[in-house]
């Protein structure tokens, strides 16, 4: 990798775990303050409208995004025609789901107050579908720090808007608010902060340029868009309100920590990988570096959370929450498999393999689906003190079915790159060692220490001064490259 790729690799590193982080901190704040307003009921409500939503943002994408980035130079032509599109469809899709408001209740055993809330909320993505293109740009270029900018600040400001309706006694709708706050404040945002304009072009060459790539991705994307939203549904359809908020909570804490991974590595590496997809010897480097980070992060974030789970949770909720830690441990763990699954879909989406990328989530879907109806009759099952028994087994069967399809993306992923299995297994192996070393450390800590707080600071600092010493004593490359990039030096 060369300096110059290497420099602005790190800069694009180095802005995206400032985002995350900052973005996080300030998600969490606010999602500590409205879990302890709101009832298990107003959130099983607006995870229910999400399910919907999630499908809608992602209609309105189309894929293009992937596209853009994927190619080298795109042109003036290329952005402005996307960003109508992706306009034009936000506006149909919305007009579509506001009339199918009442069908969206009827799916929830006709709850009626979902109808003004999802009309309201769908409202957000007309406004993200506004910022696709700009943020697209800033992360082509590899400058990404206004994008930073622009997400901490629409947090601020959609915490304040969310707070004060929660404490106003607004339920549900301090959470509706808080998402169209959010989106409008990041647009407005880039879109003043930002030089560039859109043509008045809107080019059918242009956009059928980007099918290939952009339909399969889309595809790909709305797979997994069912694959991590159909549980909601379901749970709120076949069991009601209440157990869909523990899921919704635990699902929206979990993704605090795999989504914001997950985000950094792609729009960090993606576009580094794109830049050397013709040089096969630097690719096969770069995409072992990249492995052998995301190991580095990944193991040590995820397993210290699922330990760290009761800790966490009763230090920001209480007790009020407790049904949510199971379920969030569970899908951390299945977090494991979509980071990595996510990793090697940027090795062969920079190649051009969508089409691969297509089949592997076609692969996850259908195998989700066989251990979703397996576990369906089990789904509403509880035992004496756990509410949520049922959507534990339902759980349980869609981690085998990421297990699955992480085995085959990985194959798959060797063959199309020239790689080897040993070079990713090796890649990964002394950080998961090395983390499950750590957690008996971990579990004594919190067994001793009563009180969450001492219990979640002892076992964070204990954990990382471990992990940290460790690699440092092994003299870990990986270790000085990553506190490099953050740091943002050359060398």
């Amino acid at each position: 990798m060369d300096q110059s790729l290497k420099s602005r690799t790190a800069r694009t590193i180095k802005w995206n775990v400032i985002d995350r982080v900052a973005s996080q901190v300030l998600y969490a704040v606010t999602g500590v303050v409205l879990a302890r307003l709101l009832s298990t009921d107003d959130f099983g409500l607006v995870g229910a409208v999400l399910v919907f939503q999630a499908f809608a943002s992602l209609l309105v994408d189309s894929g293009f995004s992937y596209a853009l980035i994927q190619r080298k130079q795109p042109t003036q032509t290329d952005y402005s025609t996307v960003l109508w599109f992706n306009l034009a469809v936000a506006v149909a899709i919305y007009a579509v789901l506001y009339f199918c408001a009442p069908f969206i209740a009827d799916c929830f055993q006709g709850d009626r107050r979902l109808i003004p809330l999802s009309r309201v909320m769908f409202l957000s993505f007309i406004l993200n579908a506004s910022a696709i293109v700009q943020t697209n740009r800033l992360m082509k270029r590899m400058d990404v720090k206004m994008v930073a900018v622009s997400n901490s600040l629409g947090l601020v400001v959609a915490a304040v808007v969310g707070i004060w309706l929660a404490v106003t006694g607004y339920g549900a709708w301090a959470i509706v608010w808080q998402t169209i706050t959010l989106a409008a404040v990041k647009s407005l945002v880039l879109w003043t902060t930002q030089r560039w304009l859109p043509s008045p072009v809107f080019s059918w060459a242009a956009l059928r340029s980007f099918l290939g790539i952009g339909s399969r991705m889309m595809l790909t994307s709305f797979l997994n868009t069912l694959f991590l939203n159909i549980y909601s549904f379901f749970i709120g359809n076949r069991v009601g309100m209440t157990p869909l908020g523990y899921y919704t909570q635990s699902d929206k804490w979990s993704k605090m920590g795999i989504m914001s991974l997950s985000q950094v590595l792609t729009s960090s590496f993606l576009p580094t990988l794109s830049a050397v997809q013709d040089d096969s010897e630097r690719f096969l480097r770069a995409c072992s570096k990249m492995n052998r980070f995301t190991a580095y992060l990944l193991f040590p974030a995820m397993i210290g959370l699922m330990v760290t789970a009761t800790p966490i949770f009763h230090t920001l909720f209480g007790t009020k929450w407790d049904p949510s830690i199971i379920l969030f441990q569970l899908l951390l763990f299945r977090g494991i498999f979509t980071v990595l699954i996510g990793l090697y879909n940027n090795f062969l989406l920079a190649r051009g393999h969508a089409r691969t990328i297509m089949w592997m989530e076609v692969l996850r879907d259908s195998v989700a689906l066989a251990a979703l109806f397996a576990t369906l009759p089990f789904m509403a099952d509880t035992r004496p003190g756990n509410p949520v028994w049922g959507l534990e087994i339902l759980l349980w069967g869609q981690i085998a079915a990421s297990v699955v399809t992480w085995a085959a993306t990985l194959i798959f992923t060797v063959k199309k790159t020239g790689a080897t299995l040993w070079n990713f297994l090796r890649d990964l192996a002394p950080y998961l060692c090395l983390t499950l070393a750590i957690v008996p450390v971990m579990m004594l800590l919190g067994s001793v220490i009563a009180n969450p707080l001492l219990a979640l600071l002892a076992e964070g600092a204990v954990a990382l001064a471990l992990y940290i010493g460790a690699n440092a004593l092994a003299d870990s490359q990986i270790q000085r490259d990553a506190l490099d990039f953050l740091r943002h030096k050359k060398n």
